[in-house]
């Protein structure tokens, strides 16, 4: 299973608007993608509230898993962006 450790981009953390757009990539995953803090156990990355309910804020680290590294790489992207600039 490939992993990245990221750095949330997003000003407000992980809240309603960046947490719809990271799970709409991690739906279309072809492996589940699972989300965590770092050193703490993993949620599905394509539930928006599984994803809001981990309160991650700006410039927290998360380790994102999956065994599909390309679209491992689509979320990791997502979450390092500024979401909230858009």
């Amino acid at each position: 299973m490939a992993a990245r450790t990221v750095t949330v981009g997003s000003s407000s953390g992980l809240h309603a608007r960046p947490a719809s757009l990271v799970a709409a990539a991690a739906a279309e995953a072809a492996e589940p993608v699972l989300i965590a803090r770092v050193g703490e156990e993993g949620v599905d990355a394509s539930s928006i509230l599984m994803l809001m309910s981990l309160g991650i804020g700006a410039g927290e680290e998360v380790e994102l898993t999956s065994d599909d590294e390309a679209g491992l790489d689509k979320v990791a992207e997502l979450v390092a962006a500024d979401l909230d600039a858009s």
